[in-house]
């Protein structure tokens, strides 16, 4: 089974058909599903997605991850050290801010080994590298 990191983005996209990154993300999940696809993110994604998200789609995007859609990867407080870093570092080095979704992927990949991540956030994920100096492939 191929597990990939999804950020808010795609997110928002699947459950607004509105949205112009929604045939992407609709084709890509479904064309990676057949042969077991596995979403990984985090609640500051969710959370980020469904505020974001109208009613109903806020709805159905909850439900869907209720049910499996994707697993929402749990991290502790402790690890709230390591994504303050990654914001302070980009927000201070990079003079571009990261908020706390982002910070978290970036907690998650180093915490999973997973680099692989559907995002539409090119250019901040294209630039962010992890302890060991490696970065995302972005579907």
């Amino acid at each position: 089974m191929r597990s990939v990191l999804i950020d808010s983005g795609p997110l928002i996209a699947l459950f607004a058909v509105d949205d112009r990154h929604h045939a992407r993300f609709d084709q890509l999940v479904s064309g990676l599903s057949a042969p077991g696809l596995r979403l990984l993110t985090t609640w500051p994604c969710i959370v980020e997605a469904s505020y974001l998200l109208g009613v109903p789609q806020r709805f159905e995007l909850l439900e869907w991850v209720r049910l499996g859609g994707a697993t929402v990867y749990p991290f502790d407080i402790q690890h709230l050290g390591d994504m303050i870093d990654w914001m302070r570092r980009y927000t201070e080095q990079r003079k571009r801010e990261m908020d706390l979704a982002d910070a978290s992927l970036c907690w998650l990949a180093w915490d999973t080994g997973l680099r692989e991540i559907m995002t539409v956030d090119a250019a901040d994920f294209g630039r962010h590298r992890l302890p060991d100096g490696s970065g995302f492939r972005m579907l």
